[in-house]
């Protein structure tokens, strides 16, 4: 399993606050000009730090970076992304409560979230809504029995042997897919009906990636946020960092 980092930033934010609250409104009154005892003196500092770190974190923005080939050709592996926080509504750290509603996932956006049963995220593009049937039919995407736009490029950027890169219009998203050319498993027939309060998602690596057509679509309470920026890439502690690919993800 995972490091829980959001359960760790809460209970370290919590510690130290409470640390901080016990120095200002009672130690420091008894002990006035006399140095603070060590375990506050070596805690309490780091309070605001931690707190105003949880706060955008779980309000704002949160980084991630992606570790599997799934989302090819849009994401590679070793993009540092940027996560919005704020798009799909403000929601509690670790019990991920909704507070505030701000907006929903559209279709084409690319989200973080944890897919049912599952507790570590996960990153795929928003192709279905609540409601919508899915159609996969030689990986060509139909949604609500419309065909979604696919162009064929030229290949000319990597796509692999056997492979080919498309670009597709999902929503309002113009955005690159890799797909084989024969399709595999996943691609040659697969329906679906988006239930309520649920997100179909999959991978811009349409026949190399385990999403909603593997574990189902996801419900709304399980949603992180909406990725939106590159802003470094780096593969291994043995490379270095690389600053090419920043910039928004389509």
């Amino acid at each position: 399993m995972e490091l829980d980092f959001p359960l760790i930033l809460v209970v370290l934010t919590a510690l130290t606050g409470a640390m901080w609250l016990l120095d200002r409104w009672v130690l420091k009154p008894r002990r006035g000009d006399a140095p603070a005892p060590f375990y506050v003196e070596y805690t309490a500092p780091f309070f605001p730090v931690l707190a105003l770190v949880l706060a955008l974190r779980s309000f704002v923005v949160e980084p991630f970076q992606i570790p599997s080939a799934s989302m090819v050709p849009t994401l590679e592996i070793g993009d540092f992304i940027l996560v919005d926080k704020f798009s799909y509504g403000l929601r509690l750290p670790v019990v991920r409560t909704k507070i505030l509603d701000v907006g929903k996932p559209e279709r084409g956006d690319v989200m973080v979230f944890f897919p049912p049963g599952d507790d570590r995220y996960f990153i795929k593009r928003v192709v279905g809504l609540p409601g919508d049937q899915v159609r996969i039919i030689d990986n060509q995407l139909f949604i609500n029995g419309e065909p979604v736009p696919q162009r064929e490029l030229p290949d000319l950027r990597g796509a692999g042997y056997g492979y080919l890169i498309a670009e597709e219009r999902l929503g309002g998203h113009l955005h690159l897919i890799r797909k084989r050319r024969v399709p595999g498993p996943l691609g040659r027939f697969f329906e679906y009906q988006v239930p309520e309060g649920h997100y179909f998602v999959m991978g811009d690596n349409r026949d190399n990636s385990s999403d909603s057509r593997v574990w189902g679509a996801v419900p709304e309470e399980n949603i992180v946020g909406r990725a939106f920026f590159i802003w470094m890439h780096w593969e291994s502690l043995f490379s270095l960092p690389s600053f090419a690919r920043v910039g928004p993800i389509p």
